[in-house]
This record gives C-alpha cells, structure tokens and sequence, in this order.
C-alpha cells in the first residue's frame, strides 16, 4: 500500500520499457540482421561500437541537456519516448528502405539516444524521489525500479522467439508491442516529471572531483563488462556450442526471471548488512555459477539450464545494489544527479562497444559462421572462453576494485 501511495510500481513499469530498449536489443538486433539481410559480423561490430563512439560525447551531453530542460522534463521524456518507439518499429517492423548495415546504424542511434536521455531523466528523477522516501529511499526505489526493468528484460528477451512460434515476422509483433509499452509507461509516469524541488545543476565537475563517485564509476564500468560480453555472445553460445537451436528463447526467460525474482531480496539484504557486503558476497557467487558454463558442450542444456539460474539471480544484485550506492552518493553531492548518471550511463555502455568490437570480429576472422554455415572447432572453442572465460576473469577484477574501496558507502 505505501508502495502504491508513493507510485513505485510506475517507475517500475517504466524501468521496464527502458530495459526492453537496452540489453534485448543488442541480443536480438546483430543476429536479426545477419539472417535476415545477411550483413557480416565485423560489419555490425563495427557499427556497434562506432555508435558507442558516439556516447563519449553524447551521454554526458544527454546529462547537460536533461539539466537544462528539467523545467520541461515532461514535455522532453514524452518526445523522446515517441521517437525511441519509432525507432524501434523502423529497426524490426520496416524492411530496410537503404543499405540494411547504414539502416540499422541509423535506427539504433535514434533509440540508444532516446533510450539515455531518458534513462538519465529517469535516475535523476528517482534520486529526488528517494529522499522523499522514509527510511532507506534509494534501496527502497531501486528494489522496484530494478525489479521493474528485470521483468522488462525477461519479456523483452523471449517475446520475438516466442512469437515466432505463430507469426512469420516475430520482430515486427515485438516493436508493435513497445509501442504499446511506451504509451502504458509514458501515461503511468504522468505526474511524477516535476521540476519542482529538484536541485540546481552542479556540474560535471563536481561529480569527477568526488573519489567515492569516480570509484563507482569505474567498478560500473568493469562490472558492465561481462554483462556485455555474455549478451553479445549468448544466442550464438546456445546455438553452436550447445547446439541448442530453439532453446534460446526459454534459457534466456529462466535467467531473467532467477533475477527479477532475486533483486528484491538482495535489496533488503542490503539495508540490513549494507550493500557493499552484500555485492561482494553475489560477485563472488555469480563465479562460481557462471564458471560452469565454461564445461558445457553440444546437449548440456539441461546443465546450462542450472547456470542461468544461478547467475541470473546473482545478476539482480549487480543490477540493483550499485546503481542505488551511486544514487545515494549523488543525493549527497550532486543532488540534480543529471550529469553524474550521464557519465553512469556512458561508462555502463561502453563495455558493450568494446564486446561487439572485439569479439564478433574476432569470432568471424577464426571461422565463426550462423546457423546456416559451417563453424571451424577453433571457433566454437574460442565462443565457449570468450562468453564464459572473459565474463569471470572481469567479475575478479570487479571484485578487487569494490573490496579495496571501504567508504562507498560513506558520507
């Protein structure tokens, strides 16, 4: 009920139309457009990372532009909302107009730029709104904002697989339903983009010049790092080194759903032995669960089944705790929080550039072929260290940077 009073289950519904807008799309958009218009691996790596080029200079921008347009944040959410659903329908529902590669980089500008500058608007908004919350407002937000965006992740993640059973163009079926997301999302938030009360800009400055906040910023941005490599490897791991076509859609439900399930206890954990302890005791965890993946071969589905349940309820602490400690360091010294989550916002996107950039390409030149080619032992060898391999070797590094911080938490 005190949920409901204070409208949490919006920004849930909302984190959920940004979720389905982020990570679902970069699983779903470089295969789509290799089977269904051919374009190469290298060539969409390319186009990946050149877009996250693009952040180095937009995200912060976003951030400055969100702050000086907090007086209109209503006006500018439901404009940038429109445009990423349009966006999303030209990506999957239009057949490509020109150059299925030029298509493609085009649509996915117009909805990674909307998908910032809204999730900016968003997590600016919600440092606001958890100091207006009693008791430990920023865990409290972030369990149903998280939680939220889990459960956007998990529809979002199995929609087109699942409407491919009865439809022959499932991604089309998949953007007409964000569509339809966006106007819910958008009419559930009418309200809550108020200008007043929230704080002055403070700068970029201020946000670079806090130790606590640049550490954050870089474990994000190694934390990140994983989650970028397994959601640009996974539907190819699925179908070639288990040699499971068609499991993709139930597999990546089971992990989604282990971490929607999840990030609210992990939250609640967190206000009771602080979220420091606790992220570190799920890092450590999420090791030991994915490392297994790195054992698995052709039939191990049932095996690999087991991993995305334990990894993916580990996934709802990194999901849930960091972002809520940068909240709160933000509320203590940048409360307009625009510009520091356009940095957040940069630094947890870059890692995807560097996967895309650096595995596909990589996967491609050792004989990594789809479905309907031929795939060298070598590259399949390769796929299995690079989707289970790397992810571990980063989460170490994770881990050593957040256990070496100890006032993260501190004001």
């Amino acid at each position: 009920m005190r949920a409901r009073a204070a409208r949490l289950p919006a920004y849930a519904l909302f984190a959920a139309l940004l979720a389905s807008a982020g990570l679902p799309i970069y699983i779903h958009a470089p295969k789509f457009y290799v089977d269904e218009y051919g374009v190469s691996l290298t060539a969409l790596g390319s186009v990946l990372f050149g877009l996250r080029l693009l952040d180095v200079v937009q995200d912060p921008a976003l951030g400055w532009l969100a702050q000086v347009l907090r007086a209109r944040r209503a006006a500018a959410v439901a404009v940038a909302a429109t445009v990423m659903a349009l966006a999303m329908l030209g990506l999957f529902a239009v057949p490509a107009p020109v150059a299925p590669v030029l298509w493609f980089a085009l649509m996915l500008t117009l909805v990674f730029s909307s998908f910032s500058f809204l999730t900016i608007c968003f997590y600016a908004q919600g440092v606001a709104k958890a100091d207006a919350l009693p008791g430990a407002g920023h865990l409290a937000l972030a369990r149903w904002r998280e939680t939220g965006a889990l459960l956007g992740v998990c529809v979002a993640s199995v929609a087109p697989l699942l409407l491919g059973l009865a439809f022959d163009r499932p991604f089309a079926g998949f953007a007409v339903g964000f569509a339809v997301l966006a106007l819910w999302a958008g009419a559930a938030m009418r309200g809550e983009w108020r200008a007043a009360g929230l704080p002055l800009a403070s700068g970029f400055g201020t946000v670079l010049r806090d130790a606590q906040a640049r550490r954050l910023l870089l474990i994000a941005l190694v934390n990140a790092a994983p989650v970028a490599v397994t959601s640009t490897l996974f539907l190819f791991y699925v179908e070639l080194a288990l040699d499971a076509p068609g499991w993709e859609g139930p597999l990546l439900l089971l992990f989604f759903l282990a971490a929607a399930g999840a990030a609210p206890l992990w939250g609640m954990w967190a206000e009771r032995h602080g979220a420091r302890r606790v992220l570190l005791i799920a890092m450590a965890l999420g090791i030991m669960a994915f490392g297994g993946a790195l054992l698995l071969g052709p039939g191990d589905v049932a095996l690999f089944a087991v991993v995305c349940l334990a990894s993916g309820a580990v996934l709802g602490a990194d999901l849930t705790l960091l972002p809520a400690m940068f909240a709160t360091r933000m509320s203590q010294i940048s409360p307009s929080a625009a510009e520091g989550f356009g940095l957040w916002s940069f630094v947890s996107k870059l890692t995807l550039a560097f996967a895309a950039v650096a595995l596909l390409p990589t996967l491609e030149r050792v004989g990594l072929q789809n479905g309907a080619g031929d795939s060298s032992e070598a590259s399949i060898s390769l796929l299995i260290w690079f989707y289970a391999g790397v992810p571990c070797a980063l989460k170490l590094l994770a881990i050593a940077l957040l256990a070496s911080t100890n006032d993260v938490e501190k004001p």
